[in-house]
């Protein structure tokens, strides 16, 4: 088997730089997400923009404005739900995203000429990523650096004890509103090499394995972006030359690694992997480091 021959073509190198920042965006984003119990509204999240994105498949519109849109105004009414909590906050997502995924089955059922694309879109594949895409994919990347360099502060203090945040005057709607839409334009920028169906696992997987890894909160968001990225790399290769879907490896390696650092850290690592992060934020906000 040669392992450089993949790089001989340009959509594999552009698949891998795609799956690399993903994975590492996923991992970053993703820590908010499972410290906040969020995890269930990342799978959701990931299922109604696929509603907008049948919608751009089928109207010929543009892929990620329209997908973009629709993924923002889901994550925003996400984001008020999980608020309100008239109805209990599972249901009421339920109901919003399965209707959205729904909506997009329908369409890919109705009309055949969009099938191909939302397939890609639903599975993830290397064969779709152009160099557009890894602009995307990379300036998204750095969009989610720059907001938690600097919201850190206010994302930490919300993230653990958002009552005492707001008393504080931290304006926890509006953070909350920012982190809904970092996720939608996450899972919409990762899309088409991750897929739909499997984009939840890698917003989860890497910030567990942080989690077992290490109990301050600064490291948790290195670790889980380094091994977010390891995923998408060591991923890709595998979706090349088993011939798999570049999702499916990607999820597939990133559970290797769950189960190995699961085993190796022992009660310690699963105690912290299944409670609260144990980091003061006092301490965090007070700057003296993680």
């Amino acid at each position: 088997m040669n392992l450089l021959e993949p790089f001989s073509f340009a959509f594999f190198r552009n698949g891998l730089v795609v799956a690399t920042l993903a994975g590492a965006l996923c991992g970053l984003v993703g820590v908010f997400v499972t410290l906040r119990g969020m995890s269930y509204i990342g799978h959701g999240l990931s299922h109604a923009i696929f509603g907008g994105a049948a919608a751009s498949a089928v109207l010929s519109f543009n892929f990620y404005l329209g997908a973009g849109l629709w993924g923002l105004a889901s994550a925003l009414a996400i984001g008020r739900i999980t608020r309100r909590r008239i109805i209990g906050a599972d249901a009421a997502i339920g109901v919003v995203t399965t209707a959205s995924f729904a909506l997009g089955l329908a369409l890919l059922n109705r009309f055949g000429q969009a099938r191909r694309s939302l397939d890609a879109a639903l599975f993830g594949s290397i064969l779709g990523v152009s160099g557009t895409d890894v602009a995307i994919v990379a300036g998204v990347t750095l969009l989610g650096v720059v907001v938690v360099v600097a919201g850190y502060r206010p994302l930490l203090f919300t993230t653990f004890d958002p009552e005492v945040a707001e008393a504080s005057g931290v304006r926890t709607a509006r953070v909350d509103a920012v982190l809904m839409a970092l996720l939608a334009v996450t899972i919409l920028a990762t899309m088409k090499v991750l897929g739909v169906v499997l984009i939840a696992a890698t917003l989860v997987i890497p910030p567990v394995v942080a989690r077992m890894l290490t109990n301050r909160f600064a490291r948790m968001l290195w670790v889980a972006a380094a091994v977010g990225a390891a995923c998408g790399f060591v991923g890709m290769h595998a979706s090349y030359h088993l011939d798999i879907s570049s999702g499916a490896a990607i999820v597939l390696v990133g559970a290797v690694v769950f189960g190995t650092v699961f085993g190796l850290t022992g009660r310690g690592g699963r105690s912290r992997a299944a409670g609260p992060a144990r980091t003061a934020p006092g301490r965090e906000l007070a700057g003296r480091g993680p």
